[in-house]
């Protein structure tokens, strides 16, 4: 199999699947046939399919699609300056989050791996249960250990899940921090969280997400927390 064919092999898996696909479950689009030796060995190996890969972003250049690399794998997504037009294709939208999601999402995401006990300090309210289990329900938020401590909190963090519905490889391709230094004082937790969520923010809008708030049935069944939850709660976009 020649380059041009093996671009078109690629090009075409990527373009007719919903998910990002890794370098290695590309390479089973040329797993030879075990009874032919001499096809395996003209097959691409790993270093050939991601130079294609890279050939193929140039190829998309300038065309309301482009070809990203993510955390779990290469992904072809509409680019985003497409996202204006494509809104008038589904002009009623949900709710975008509300600020206590979003403060909550931003503490998590810049200052990983955080306990709900961090989260309420730099936000100075208590964090409804309702707003994390809400995280993890859309795959953003997940708890990867636990701190040693009295207690042991869950430690939550962000997941690949979230990378890929910002169109990122690696946090460091997060907006950088830069009027928040990495040790923030208690009077600076107002200015952190602000500079967190507009961050944030301004990556949601460039991947075209919206969150769906939990419905009112949901929100009522959840257990009132303190009078930090009824000030989130207050801060809810009805």
């Amino acid at each position: 199999m020649n380059t041009v064919e093996a671009k078109k092999v690629l090009e075409t898996a990527l373009l007719c699947t919903h998910e990002a696909l890794s370098i290695n479950e590309l390479k089973k689009l040329f797993a030879g046939h075990p009874d032919n030796p001499d096809e395996a060995e003209s097959l691409p190996d790993t270093d050939t399919i991601k130079a294609m890969l890279e050939e193929l972003v140039q190829d998309w250049e300038g065309r309301g699609v482009e070809l990203v690399n993510l955390s779990t794998g290469w992904r072809f997504q509409s680019c985003p300056d497409m996202k204006v037009y494509l809104d008038r294709l589904n002009p009623e939208k949900p709710p975008k989050y509300t600020r206590a999601t979003l403060e909550t999402l931003a503490i998590i995401a810049y200052r990983q791996p955080v306990t709900r006990g961090d989260i309420e300090e730099i936000r100075g309210v208590a964090v409804n249960s309702q707003t994390i289990k809400l995280l993890e329900d859309r795959g953003w938020v997940d708890v990867i250990g636990h701190r040693d401590v009295p207690g042991r909190p869950a430690l939550l963090a962000t997941t690949k899940q979230f990378l890929d519905d910002l169109g990122l490889s690696s946090l460091e391709q997060l907006p950088p921090l830069q009027q928040v230094g990495a040790d923030v004082l208690p009077e600076d937790a107002a200015a952190a969280v602000q500079a967190m969520e507009q961050n944030l923010q301004a990556s949601l809008d460039q991947a075209s997400i919206d969150f769906s708030e939990p419905s009112v049935d949901e929100t009522s069944q959840s257990v009132t927390l303190a009078r930090g939850d009824q000030q989130d709660n207050a801060q809810d976009v009805p």
